[in-house]
C-alpha cells in the first residue's frame, strides 16, 4: 500500500472557463484515487483585487468580443520568454495578497496550477521563503505561450510532444515535462451509443447532430453562424450551447421562432448545463472555437471539428495543430459554412480519416495521468532552489 500524501492545493483562474474545468478534472481524478488526505481546488482570481479580476476575466472577454485582433497582437508581443514578466509579476503580487495569505495558511505539500498567474505567484513565494513546497504547471492549450514559463516549477504537463520539445529546447530537463494531454472530466472519456443518448436528450436518433459551442461565456457571432448552418443540404439538428450568456440564448430562441419550418433542420438553444458530456456524445460534429478544454473533450468523443472564428492567439495555434493532424476543417467565411460541412459529410472516407485523427490526438485519461504523476512528485522532499536554479529555464524567465 502506498503512503498517504498530505495536502494538495490546486489553483485555477476563472479567466475563461477552461482553466477551472481542467483543475476540477484533476481534483476529481485525485479524489477518486484516494491517495491524499486533503485536496483543495481554489479559483485564484476570487482571492485577488477587483482590478486583477477585471484584467484577467472581464477585460479579456471584452477584447474577445470587441477587439480580437488587438488580443492577438498582445499574445504575439508577449510570447517571448521573460518579456514583461517583472512588470506583470509586480502587478499580480500587489493585487494578490489575499491569495498569498490563503496559500500560506493552507501550507500545502504540493501545488498544481492550471493558470500561469497563480503559478508565478507561488514561484515568487518560494523564492522569498513564504511557502515550502513544490509545484507543477498544467498547460491548458496545445501550444505553450511564454507566460506559462515559470521559475522554480517542479514539473510541466503539456498536450503534445512538440510542446515538450519546445520546453526542452529552452533548457528544461526532459524529466521535468510530461506529455499528458489536457485534463478533462472523466465523464468525457466514456463513449456511448449516439442514438441512445439522442433519445435520452429528446433528439431524433438518426439525424445528423451538430453541436455549436461558444465557450463557457457564450462569445462570438453565434447568430450569424447558426443562420449559415440553415443552408445545409443534409437534414440536421443543431444544438447551440450558449453557456451563461442568457442574452445569446434569447437571440437563438428568437431565431428559432422566426425560421422557416421546413422540417429539414431543427435548432435548440441550450443554456448553461452540466450535461455537456451527454451533448457531445450525441453529436456527429462540433462547430466553433477550438479552446483547449473544448477541443480535448471533443477529441475524446471522436467528434469532427469545424473551426470557426478562433480567438487570435492560443485558439489560432490550437487550430493549427488540429489542421496539421487532419482532425479538423476550418471555415473562414460564414456564407460557405454549410457548403463546407455538406462537402465533408458527402465524403465518408474523409469523415473516417478525421475520426481516426481525432482518436490519435485524444488523451481522455489526462487527468488521471496527471494525478498519478503528482502523487509520485509529491513524495520527493522539497529543496530550496539554489541561486543557479533560480535562473530558471536558460535564465530567460525574469526574476521577481
Amino acid at each position: 500500500m502506498t503512503a498517504m500524501l498530505n495536502k494538495i492545493l490546486i489553483l485555477s483562474a476563472s479567466s475563461g472557463a477552461g482553466h477551472v474545468r481542467a483543475a476540477a478534472a484533476i481534483e476529481t481524478a485525485m479524489k477518486a484515487r484516494g491517495s491524499a488526505r486533503g485536496i483543495t481546488h481554489v479559483d485564484a482570481l476570487q482571492h485577488t483585487s477587483h482590478l486583477s479580476r477585471h484584467v484577467y476575466s472581464r477585460a479579456y472577454l471584452d477584447m474577445v468580443n470587441s477587439a480580437p485582433g488587438v488580443l492577438g497582437l498582445l499574445y504575439d508581443h508577449f510570447d517571448r520568454p521573460g518579456r514583461g514578466d517583472r512588470q506583470r509579476l509586480a502587478l499580480d503580487a500587489v493585487n494578490a495578497w489575499p491569495l498569498i495569505r490563503l496559500i500560506r495558511q493552507a501550507s500545502p505539500d504540493y501545488i498544481v496550477c492550471t493558470h500561469f498567474m497563480p503559478a508565478h505567484i507561488t514561484a515568487w513565494m518560494q523564492r522569498r521563503g513564504l511557502v515550502s513546497c513544490r509545484q507543477a504547471v498544467v498547460v491548458t492549450d496545445f501550444d505553450l505561450h511564454a507566460m506559462w514559463l515559470c521559475k522554480n516549477s517542479d514539473h510541466y504537463f503539456v498536450a503534445l510532444d512538440e510542446t515538450r520539445e519546445y520546453l526542452t529546447r529552452l533548457g528544461a530537463a526532459a524529466e521535468m515535462v510530461t506529455v499528458s494531454g489536457i485534463p478533462i472530466d472523466p465523464a468525457f472519456s466514456t463513449r456511448r451509443d449516439r442514438q441512445t443518448v439522442r433519445r435520452e436528450l429528446g433528439l431524433e436518433p438518426e439525424r445528423t447532430t451538430i453541436l455549436v459551442t461558444t465557450g463557457g461565456f457564450g462569445v462570438g457571432p453565434t447568430t450569424g453562424l447558426v443562420s449559415s448552418l440553415l443552408d445545409l443540404k443534409h437534414p440536421a439538428q443543431i444544438l447551440v450551447m450558449c453557456g451563461r450568456n442568457a442574452e445569446l440564448k434569447e437571440q437563438i430562441d428568437r431565431l428559432v421562432r422566426w425560421m422557416p419550418h421546413s422540417g429539414r433542420h431543427t435548432v435548440r438553444a441550450v443554456g448553461y448545463t452540466t450535461a455537456m458530456p451527454q451533448y457531445m456524445a450525441a453529436a456527429d460534429l462540433i462547430v466553433g472555437k477550438p479552446g483547449g478544454l473544448t477541443t480535448s473533450e471533443a477529441l475524446a468523443q471522436g467528434l469532427l471539428f469545424v473551426i470557426v472564428n478562433p480567438i487570435p492567439g492560443q485558439e489560432e495555434r490550437n487550430a493549427d495543430h488540429l489542421l496539421e493532424q487532419g482532425a479538423a476543417i476550418r471555415c473562414n467565411n460564414l456564407p460557405v459554412l454549410a457548403y463546407k460541412i455538406d462537402r465533408l459529410l458527402d465524403n465518408p472516407a474523409r469523415v473516417s480519416s478525421m475520426q481516426d485523427a481525432a482518436g490519435a490526438l485524444a488523451r481522455p485519461l489526462a487527468a488521471v495521468e496527471i494525478a498519478m504523476k503528482v502523487e509520485e512528485l509529491a513524495k520527493t522532499p522539497y529543496i530550496v532552489p539554489s541561486p543557479a536554479k533560480r535562473r530558471g529555464i536558460r535564465g530567460l524567465i525574469a526574476s521577481g
